[in-house]
């Protein structure tokens, strides 16, 4: 077995449980995507299903591409059985910060981040939206230490005050490790210069797919021929992530109220600016200012407005 970096700190959430990582034995080559709730997950995901099987046709990436420490939807060893019988190149999901993670060189992690305001937005959309069938999921995989599930605040600035001052998980509880979203991102700024790991920015992939799949791409050390390359970015696009979301999301978008329509939803930034008072964004404002200068203008800006990470001096 490829020795690893143990992770740091375990977390646990009714949503989240690192320890579900000592299941997993890696192979080299492995693509594990990495992000906080609502910032490209499943876009990175179709991105690199794309790239690893070379055909733009929609398959069911929420099922191949399983997420390895959701504590609510199949027990370890099961999540594991299907990691192992899968022949093609693993891609695997997370929502854990990278101190929550192992890391083995031989694996390629992405990670994607994206302004906080513009995520807590998603987030409110994507949490009040489970049906009561989803939520009954999470209630079971409480446990007495856990204790009842809490249920996160279903209107928009109740929301806000709690992503801003209480941590990005809305199920986030005293007592457990915090997920706030300074300390997710931090866990990957620190070690942005790592070779096997890849920063990649929601708006980056919304200003130029083609560029950032082309750095994915690279960063993987897949190549596609030219004729097909069109192809690949197209099925890559909102557009058509929407038009084939039934098969994208599979059984996954029955969680949802309006099923993978309202999964994904509309896929834009800045709606924040016409939705909260002044005194809510100043609460954005003030956990911004616990970022250090150069992860603020990258979690803020992305790579065309704050260059490449890995070339910041903080």
């Amino acid at each position: 077995m490829i020795a690893p970096r143990k992770s740091a700190r375990a977390y646990r959430t009714w949503t989240h449980d690192s320890t579900r990582w000592e299941h997993y034995s890696p192979r080299a080559g492995d693509v594990v995507i990495a992000t906080p709730p609502k910032c490209g997950t499943t876009w990175t995901q179709r991105i690199v299903s794309l790239l690893i099987f070379q055909s733009p046709a929609p398959c069911p990436v929420m099922e191949i591409s399983p997420w390895v420490d959701a504590s609510f939807i199949m027990p370890p060893e099961a999540t594991r059985a299907i990691i192992e019988a899968q022949s093609h190149r693993r891609f695997l999901k997370s929502h854990l910060p990278l101190d929550g993670l192992p890391i083995y060189d031989e694996v390629r992690y992405i990670h994607v981040a994206r302004d906080p305001r513009d995520a807590c937005m998603s987030f409110f959309n994507h949490y009040s939206g489970l049906t009561e069938p989803a939520h009954e999921l999470i209630d079971a995989a409480s446990t007495p230490e856990l204790g009842p599930p809490a249920r996160a605040a279903r209107d928009l600035a109740s929301f806000w005050r709690d992503f801003f001052t209480r941590g990005s998980q809305p199920q986030w509880r005293d007592g457990f490790p915090d997920m706030s979203f300074v300390d997710f991102e931090t866990t990957y700024w620190r070690d942005r210069k790592r070779e096997n790991l890849l920063l990649v920015h929601y708006n980056d992939l919304k200003a130029d797919l083609d560029g950032e799949m082309r750095r994915i791409a690279a960063f993987l050390d897949i190549d596609t021929p030219a004729a097909l390359w069109p192809r690949l970015v197209e099925a890559a696009s909102f557009e058509a992530m929407k038009r084939d979301g039934p098969i994208l999301l599979g059984p996954m978008g029955a969680l949802f109220e309006g099923g993978s329509d309202r999964f994904l939803f509309k896929g834009s930034n800045a709606r924040w600016k016409d939705e909260l008072s002044a005194d809510d964004l100043a609460l954005a404002d003030k956990l911004a200012e616990r970022f250090t200068p150069g992860l603020r203008r990258w979690l803020e800006g992305g790579r065309r407005v704050a260059g490449d990470p890995v070339e910041s001096a903080d």
